[in-house]
Parts: structure tokens; sequence; C-alpha cells
């Protein structure tokens, strides 16, 4: 069981939960994730509360293979109207704000965001960590080897699952040492990995227990899924639910996907075999 203090309110996870995406970008890699204007953000929101999200990731900037960069300032009118909206009408949500900007993490935060998420795990914004530690709030520490807008290549790895762990017993303790109490881990499955390497990890990913939190697993419609069957992402559903079940019955905590229900329905079905 692990407990995140979500600055005052405890998030108690006690079984595995499920985080829903809501991307307030033109350019996600699955169309149907994208939300145009507030009422569709809004309805998004009713729907994945209602299936069963306890966590709702918002995110202005797309981080799939090959997108362009925007600036701090076109991220923030992207999201904050979002976080704000979504927090005024759904206020027992738990909120993240997916982000490596220190700012865009801030202004997230004072409109009602409870978590960040930073795919740099600091690397791109150090001031970021220091957002985490002003606020009190859960801080999720993704595994990126080279920052994503630095690089479109694949990176070379000697032995994947142990980098990214020997990273991650390294970087929790140095955040713990500066003051974040509450961190969540993400291997960043097809961030600088190929989908060999994303399959290595989904195999070992029980090895992350050593590292004692919460781990979230986010492989949802990703390409590992369409490009190993061959389909698209808008067909990566079902492929999408059979990792998730994998993720779960190897550790997985928090499911991070586009589509809440069915995740739900996997953490349902994977409890009767625990």
């Amino acid at each position: 069981m692990f407990t995140l203090n979500c600055r005052g309110r405890l998030l108690v996870i006690n079984e595995p939960i499920v985080m829903g995406i809501i991307n307030a970008t033109p350019d996600s890699f699955y169309d149907e994730s994208r939300v145009g204007n507030i009422d569709v953000a809004l309805r998004q929101a009713e729907k994945m509360i209602r299936d069963g999200a306890v966590i709702l990731d918002i995110g202005g900037q797309s981080t799939r293979p090959g997108s362009e960069r925007i600036s701090d300032d076109e991220e923030l009118k992207r999201v904050i109207p979002v976080v704000s909206a979504i927090r005024k009408k759904f206020p027992g949500i738990f909120l993240s704000i997916d982000t490596y900007y220190s700012r865009v993490a801030k202004e997230s935060i004072m409109a009602g965001a409870d978590i960040i998420n930073d795919v740099s795990g600091g690397k791109q914004d150090e001031e970021i960590i220091g957002v985490a530690i002003e606020f009190k709030t859960p801080y999720v520490l993704m595994h990126e080897k080279e920052f994503l807008h630095k690089t479109k290549e694949k990176i070379q790895y000697e032995n994947v699952t142990k980098e990214v762990l020997d990273y991650f017993i390294w970087r929790t303790d140095e955040l713990s040492k500066k003051g974040i109490r509450d961190i969540i881990i993400d291997p960043g499955f097809g961030f600088g990995k190929d989908v060999a390497q994303n399959f290595e990890l989904i195999k070992n990913l029980s090895v992350f227990e050593i590292i004692d939190k919460p781990l979230l697993f986010g492989i949802s419609r990703k390409s590992t899924v369409w490009k190993t069957l061959g389909i698209t992402a808008a067909e990566a559903l079902n492929g999408t639910t059979v990792l998730n079940t994998i993720g779960l019955l190897n550790g997985a905590s928090i499911i991070r996907v586009h589509d809440v229900k069915e995740a739900i329905e996997a953490i349902q079905l994977v409890k009767h075999c625990m």
C-alpha cells in the first residue's frame, strides 16, 4: 500500500488505480484523446470519473516522437483553463499536470493540480523540482535517457532494465534528499526505447518493486502495441488492455490510459487472480 500527500489530501493506493489522459493539444498521436475546448474537456473528464478514474492527467504539449516543442507560454494557454474548469466542476478528483516546465507546473498547481508528471525527470527545467518541494506535491519521475526534443533516435542500452533500475535507485534517493517525499516512478515506455526494449521492460517490471514507490504504467495505444500488431493507434485498445493486464500482474500501481472503463475492468479481473 502507498499513500501520497496531495497538498493536504491523502491519495491511498491499496490496489491499482487508473489515471485518465486528457490532452489539451492539437497534435497528440491519438486523435480521440485531444480536447479542443473546455466543454469537450469537461465531458471527457466526467466520463473518465464515472468510469472509475482516480487521477486525471492533463497535458498541453505532445510528447510523441518527432513532435515540435512549444513554449511554456503556449502550454499555459492550453492547460490552465482546463485545469481550472475540471477542478471547479469535480473538486474531489486528483489532477496531475503533465509538463516539464516549472512555470507551467507552478501555475497549474495554483489553478488546482495536485501532482506533477515530468517526462524529463527534471533534466529539462531543474526548477520544477523546487516547485514540487514548495507545494509538497507528489512527483512522477519518468525515465528518459535523452531529452525527447534533442533526439529522434532510439537510444542504445547494454541492459535496458538494469539501466532504468539504476537510474531510479540513484534519482529517487537524490530527490528524497532534496525534500520530495512522494515519488511515483514511470519506466517511460516509448521514450528513447524501441519496441523490443519496451517489451523487455514489461517482462521485467517486477524488479522495480525494489524501489518501493508506486509504479506508473503508461503503454496506452503507443506504437509498441500498434506496430507489433500491424494496426493503428485507433485500433489498439485490445492490445493496450492485454499489456495493461501483464503490467498489473507484474506490480503496476497506476495505469495511465486513454480508455478508463477497460482499464478498470482489467484491474477488477486481475484482483480475482491474485
